[in-house]
């Protein structure tokens, strides 16, 4: 299939109904439409762009020019046409090129994020064939700057709001907005969890759901309706009304993580980089929001030991101002529900990897009550990994502290057709077909457990890992690591990689990790583990972490590990018997 056209025309009544003269079509047959500012440079900023689907061309653009704000700002449209399309191809195509504009940056796209679809229909995977001609054609004009898979492998691609949820994930938002406008109108406030495992998006349903909010608070009385999103009830002059001056918060406790969803954010109508929080953020503010979502909420922080003395004195001053005594028993989560009407969190209890972190017993007891009072939302459609639940399952029966257990046996040796998983004896040459897989995909990288001193932070000269003829350092920048120019010849940490996905990941379990044949079962070696406040006890609430403890950290950490590789996961082992341990449960993959 070839496309037929794209005619380019300016935004003026005069040349568009001019335009609308030389064929029957512009005014009855499916089309997708652009409509952009340019890039004349003579805005600041971002350029911006819209894009539409419609089966009569010139009423329609006639329409947005009769929206002064898009007259003001709006230079050019471009029409797609092609004999062979109906409606369900444009709708298709539509949703396609906003996740990529969004995805590629250039430009700020101004649709709302809640006519992304990703439907069925006939002869779909034709028609698809046609749209990266669209594309192509697209890039030579100058619209996209980057090819499809740099645009796919990208931060602003991944953590973009217009995504096509999935049944779970649209769902939980429609559940969620209803019950807050519920609680709007009888004036109280909630706590709710959306629950799910790595990689069935949950920061997705974060940024969604922001984005989503924003877009009802901005729509006008007049605004058409999409008739093909499932939230256009939500779009009402009496919900704008409960949303006006509407404050909504995402509060981020990963630095990196945090940093690439403000960058999103800049690009996104409606949504500011200011509303991308730390819970320190949150506590030392007088700000009060209406509704605060915590992302990787399991990350938040008990009274413990700080990163820094500043971070311990602002923890206590933060305490005593919201609660009028330096009450060690608060956490930050007691911050955020202090400082907000409506709190949503994002919890994935076994991604739990510091002592500081939220105690696991306070996590179960809020999913409980959350699931008696109807306000749990649980996400299970596995997104990340092509291997599919299956595989996160095993992943997750593997790097189970209590091996071997009366109530879960040990995992049985199984496959996962389609998945690149394989174990490598020598770590050169792991790093060789990460570097081979990158080469061909993007996106793939070496993660490694805390099992090496951090010798490079003080001394950038020093290697922190020198195994099998190869010296590497850890990630030499906490902020977006991975898209970094230097990550493919480094290691990142739990800390740089948590949050994110990879194309593969190539993961080394490092002597931290062991398993003792005698008691068939995982153990940790203490000494092994190098993350300071990984494993140091809390005298503040008098708390001291047996090695048990310990282990379960380390088992989230290899776990999560595991699970950032979309297409595949390459692994290396230190410990001679859990390589065998692994090899047998992986009895496919010598």
């Amino acid at each position: 299939m070839t496309i037929s056209e794209i005619h380019r025309i300016a935004f003026d009544k005069v040349a568009v109904r001019e335009w609308a003269k030389t064929d029957p079509r512009h005014r009855n047959w499916p089309v997708v439409y652009l409509i952009d500012s340019g890039r004349t440079g003579q805005r600041p900023g971002l350029s911006d762009v819209y894009v539409g689907e419609t089966l009569n061309a010139e009423a329609r653009i006639l329409q947005h020019l009769d929206n002064p704000d898009k007259r003001q700002i709006l230079e050019q449209f471009r029409v797609v046409l092609d004999d062979r399309y109906n409606k369900s191809a444009c709708l298709d195509l539509e949703s396609h090129l906003i996740r990529l504009l969004a995805g590629d940056g250039t430009y700020r796209v101004l649709n709302r994020n809640d006519g992304i679809t990703d439907s069925n229909y006939y002869e779909r995977d034709v028609y698809r064939e046609s749209f990266q001609q669209v594309f192509d054609q697209l890039l030579d004009e100058g619209i996209f700057t980057r090819s499809i898979p740099e645009i796919e492998n990208s931060d602003l691609f991944k953590l973009s709001p217009y995504k096509a949820l999935t049944t779970d994930q649209a769902v939980a938002v429609e559940n969620i907005v209803e019950g807050l406008f519920d609680g709007l109108e009888r004036d109280t406030g909630e706590l709710l969890i959306v629950q799910g495992e790595p990689g069935t998006g949950k920061t997705v349903v974060a940024i969604y759901l922001m984005k989503l909010l924003a877009d009802i608070q901005a729509s006008r009385p007049d605004d058409e309706p999409d008739a093909d999103s499932i939230f256009s009830d939500f779009f009402t002059d009496e919900h704008r009304q409960q949303l006006t001056d509407f404050r909504v918060g995402l509060v981020v406790p990963q630095q990196s993580l945090r940093k690439s969803i403000q960058r999103v954010f800049k690009r996104t109508p409606g949504l500011s980089a200011d509303q991308v929080l730390t819970p320190f953020d949150v506590g030392a503010s007088d700000t009060h929001w209406d509704l605060l979502i915590v992302d990787e909420a399991h990350r938040l922080n008990q009274r413990a030991n700080q990163p820094s003395g500043v971070q311990n004195r602002k923890f206590i001053d933060i305490t005593t101002a919201l609660f009028g005594t330096d009450d060690i028993t608060k956490t930050q989560l007691d911050w955020i529900r202090a400082r907000s009407r409506h709190q949503l969190l994002m919890v994935d209890p076994e991604q739990s990897v510091r002592p500081a972190d939220l105690p696991p017993e306070l996590l179960r007891t809020l999913v409980d009550e959350a699931k008696g009072d109807g306000r749990h939302y649980p996400l299970v459609s596995q997104l990340r990994v092509k291997a599919g639940d299956d595989y996160i399952a095993w992943v997750r029966g593997i790097f189970r502290p209590g091996l071997p257990d009366v109530d879960a046996p040990p995992p049985a040796p199984r496959t996962f057709e389609g998945y690149d998983l394989r174990f490598f004896d020598d770590l050169g040459e792991m790093h060789d077909a990460i570097r081979e897989r990158d080469a061909e995909h993007g996106l793939a990288r070496l993660v490694a457990g805390y099992a090496w001193e951090w010798k490079s932070k003080n001394d950038p000269t020093a290697y922190d890992i020198e195994l099998d003829g190869r010296q590497l350092r850890w990630n030499t920048t906490a902020t977006d690591w991975i898209a970094s120019k230097t990550s493919l010849d480094e290691v990142g940490s739990i800390h740089t990689v948590q949050g994110y996905d990879l194309n593969y990941a190539g993961v080394i379990i490092g002597n931290d990790l062991q398993w003792d044949e005698d008691a068939q079962r995982l153990v940790v070696d203490r000494d092994s583990y190098f993350d300071k406040k990984g494993k140091e006890n809390n005298p503040t609430l008098g708390k001291t972490y047996s090695d048990e403890d310990l282990l379960r950290y380390v088992c989230n950490v290899y776990a999560v590990l595991m699970t950032r590789g979309i297409l595949g996961t390459y692994v290396h082992v230190r410990d001679d018997l859990l390589r065998t341990r692994l090899n047998v449960w992986l009895s496919a993959h010598p």
